[in-house]
């Protein structure tokens, strides 16, 4: 039986859509860069739309044929070939991570620098263990008290990305003041938990948090959620959109808009020191 197409993971399709612009860049076709590696054209469209793996030892030869050197570049785009299969801890949890989820946890992992627009909820990465259950029990309509445990510990995990050694990861959320006006009939104490868990991220240096403001004025983040996902050259951005249905990415090019509208979102927040002086007001309140 012939082996099936590889799915293509994220950090495929980021590979691909790489390999591809700097091709481009070189003025080279397809079929010309196919035949300077000895490889015929269907192979390289296959590496460049995902469904085949390349080796780090062909994306160096390649990047030579296309004239590009730099050591940061050519190491950035072998690593990412070195990991495209590779298995992370939350196969751990492969049970309850979706391929999609998984996919998302591998982009965050890889990402130099998140900027996050959260008008509903407070990001996971900024989340209590005890916000995270009962968040996702929420949510959710099919999964089992156990299936939510495992996906709070996926959660928390998932926060070690934010004191990495060497290069934590550069956070910078906006949270609409609204979702911070959450009550959890469970445990009421749920939210003034997570209001300290904010501030405390005040003295992590690589973490940003602004509040919008109930009385905002209309801001591009009227229109959703989205978190954008910035990593080093010369790799492009990622947007991920989620929803009930579930997750959606926008790459490339097409991601330029949402940063102009994360810089418009957070010019319209409150500052840092106005945003964690009314975090601490609300959790004050949450005392009496």
């Amino acid at each position: 039986m012939p082996n099936s197409p590889l799915t293509p993971t994220i950090r495929r399709r980021r590979l691909g859509a790489a390999l591809r612009r700097l091709r481009t860049d070189a003025g080279m076709t397809l079929e010309a860069a196919a035949t300077a590696m000895g490889w015929k054209s269907p192979k390289l469209s296959k590496i460049e739309n995902a469904t085949q793996a390349i080796r780090p030892s062909d994306v160096s030869a390649l990047l030579t044929v296309y004239g590009v050197d730099d050591p940061t570049v050519v190491g950035a785009l072998e690593g990412l070939a070195r990991d495209a299969g590779k298995r992370g801890w939350w196969q751990t949890y492969s049970g309850v991570v979706s391929p999609s989820y998984a996919d998302y946890i591998s982009l965050e992992a890889d990402a130099e620098a998140i900027h996050s627009w959260s008008p509903l909820v407070v990001p996971g990465l900024l989340q209590t263990a005890a916000y995270a259950r009962e968040v996702i029990a929420g949510v959710t309509t099919t999964r089992t008290p156990e299936e939510v445990a495992a996906l709070a510990e996926v959660r928390m995990a998932r926060q070690s990305v934010l004191t990495r050694p060497g290069s934590p990861l550069e956070l910078w959320a906006v949270i609409h003041e609204a979702a911070l006006h959450q009550r959890f009939a469970v445990r009421p104490t749920i939210m003034r938990e997570q209001l300290r868990r904010l501030l405390d991220t005040a003295d992590i240096p690589n973490i940003t948090v602004q509040l919008m403001p109930l009385d905002s004025t209309a801001h591009p983040g009227v229109l959703g959620s989205f978190t954008l996902s910035s990593f080093p050259s010369p790799m492009p951005p990622v947007v991920l959109l989620e929803n009930l249905s579930g997750a959606a990415y926008v790459e490339g090019d097409e991601a330029t808009p949402f940063a102009k509208a994360f810089d418009r979102i957070r010019a319209t927040a409150l500052s840092v020191e106005d945003s964690l002086a009314r975090i601490a007001e609300m959790e004050e309140g949450h005392r009496r």
